[in-house]
């Protein structure tokens, strides 16, 4: 039996990902903040993956387990929208928690029960390599530092014989959608230096968010990516034709062409 260990593991891609792969025969260690009655080969262990103490008491009920960990496969994340210069203190400091410094503590914290063989993928977003939009930049800041922690932690783990993968997921049909429009509109409610801007920008939003996938798409990537014998670092997967043309513009171009939009 492989054992696979998933954060964020109720969630919406969580979730399609660990029915995938219990289909598939793996036994799955589910971690999340809630979670639900065991099911056949899902194990559910309740963490906050931010919490050192949390983390570890995780992995004693792990080892109790298993001691070795086929693979690590991070979903646990929050998305926020705001302003930089908007955007409360704790807000911007749960950002980092949730979306980074979790990630770091669950691979450091587990990383004895990886063997040679064994993978680590992340979840990051279609947003890490491009160049930030405004509002989104917590989201987009928290998940490119996300991404470059993780080819840094692949550069060390590879001479160890561990791999590490991201999938840079673009709009993905889970209740994180539904979050952000809901994170739009109260920073549209209650942003005091870009009224006008915000309310163009839900349009822009809306358009994007319209072309998703169902989270099934990033199971099925990341059983693809547990299957390959020497995967390859990114899986880009549903990237916005939009945003990837306004990337390929000069910087100059991008904030001219955002100051027309929104301005």
């Amino acid at each position: 039996m492989k054992y696979i260990l998933v954060t964020g593991a109720y969630g919406g891609m969580g979730k399609k990902t660990v029915d995938i792969l219990t289909k598939e025969g793996f036994c799955v260690i589910a971690l999340d903040k809630r979670t639900e009655e065991p099911a056949e080969n899902v194990i559910p262990v309740r963490v906050d993956i931010t919490d050192k103490e949390s983390v570890r008491l995780a992995f004693e009920q792990v080892k109790e387990i298993t001691d070795n960990l086929f693979a690590i496969i991070h979903f646990a994340g929050i998305y926020l929208l705001d302003s930089l210069v908007e955007i409360d203190n704790d807000a911007y400091r749960r950002a980092f928690d949730v979306n980074f410094f979790g990630a770091f503590l669950i691979n450091k914290t587990f990383l004895p029960l990886l063997k040679k063989g064994s993978k680590i993928i992340i979840t990051t977003s279609e947003l890490a390599p491009l160049d930030p939009l405004p509002f989104t930049g917590i989201y987009a800041v928290t998940k490119g530092a996300l991404d470059k922690y993780a080819y840094s932690l692949r550069m060390e783990l590879q001479l160890l014989g561990i791999s590490v993968s991201v999938i840079r997921a673009g709009a993905v049909d889970t209740g994180m959608l539904g979050a952000s429009t809901d994170a739009l509109d109260r920073f549209c409610d209650k942003t005091e230096l870009y009224s006008c801007n915000a309310k163009r920008f839900k349009k822009i939003v809306n358009s994007v968010e319209a072309r998703h996938i169902p989270p099934e798409k990033i199971g099925k990537k990341a059983l693809k990516i547990l299957n390959k014998k020497n995967p390859k670092f990114a899986y880009p997967i549903n990237r916005n034709p939009l945003l990837l043309l306004l990337n390929a513009l000069p910087k100059r171009l991008q904030l001219f062409a955002i100051r027309q939009v929104l301005k």
